[in-house]
């Protein structure tokens, strides 16, 4: 009498795992042509919703030869969440004293300042300085870097879509607070000077507002300027009878 797949993937598993951790025979599943996986319930402690998976190579007119045993994760099992990369993890901010974190060296953010250069023309600093003398910086922001900080700051608080931007009385482009930028972000962004304002010293969007704005008048109110009567006159002397 033949031996089913089944009663061989369980001796193999009896075999290679702990007792008592096979539970029940789950099915099978036809990988491919003369390839089976038999499926027994795992239980382990921790393991709910886990199963051993026992593959086996089936050939006409031999018997099944087991080629490998894993335990997988079931459609209900508890799995730990996907690997996120510790870069990927950073978050601005968490940066501390003493901790460094070097760019990737295919960073599409950053380009050879002789490449690139902060602008165009002849007259960009960083291009003259890195071609005629070797001096200056070696990276700069390349384009795709640049328009990544400048999607990075419109989305920010300090952006146009803001409450405090919605509400204002008038645009950073227009403030006299406004520090002016050089470069290929000028056209788009300043550094707030005011500092009254909560976006002293950070990058502005020339479309963000807030209320320190320099053309911000006080509202002058409109209610009646008379005033009740007073309840006890400080004022006034008070007459006497019979004097």
């Amino acid at each position: 009498m033949s031996i089913s797949t089944s009663d061989i993937a369980r001796t193999a598993l009896d075999e290679s795992v702990d007792d008592g951790s096979v539970g029940d025979h789950l099915g099978a599943t036809d990988e491919a042509t003369g390839l089976l996986t038999e499926r027994f319930a795992c239980t382990l402690p921790g393991y709910i919703g886990w199963y051993w998976a026992v593959s086996l190579s089936t050939v006409p007119d031999s018997s099944p030869t087991v080629n490998d045993i894993v335990l997988l994760p079931g459609d209900d099992a508890i799995v730990a969440p996907a690997w996120t990369p510790y870069r990927d993890r950073i978050q601005p901010g968490d940066l501390s004293p003493g901790d460094v974190l070097p760019p990737e060296e295919d960073d599409i953010r950053l380009a050879p300042a002789w490449f690139v250069g902060d602008g165009d023309g002849e007259g960009v600093v960083d291009r003259h300085f890195a071609r005629e003398i070797g001096l200056g910086r070696e990276w700069v922001l390349s384009l795709e870097g640049r328009e990544e900080a400048a999607d990075r700051w419109y989305g920010g608080e300090h952006g146009p879509d803001t409450p405090m931007a919605e509400q204002a009385p008038g645009r950073c482009g227009s403030c006299g607070f406004l520090i002016s930028l050089s470069g290929d972000l000028a056209d788009r962004f300043g550094v707030c000077g005011n500092g009254t304002a909560n976006a002293d010293g950070r990058v502005v969007a020339l479309t963000h507002g807030c209320g320190a704005h320099s053309g911000s008048r006080p509202k002058r109110s409109t209610s009646a300027t008379a005033l009740p009567d007073p309840v006890v006159d400080t004022i006034k002397v008070d007459e006497l009878e019979g004097f």
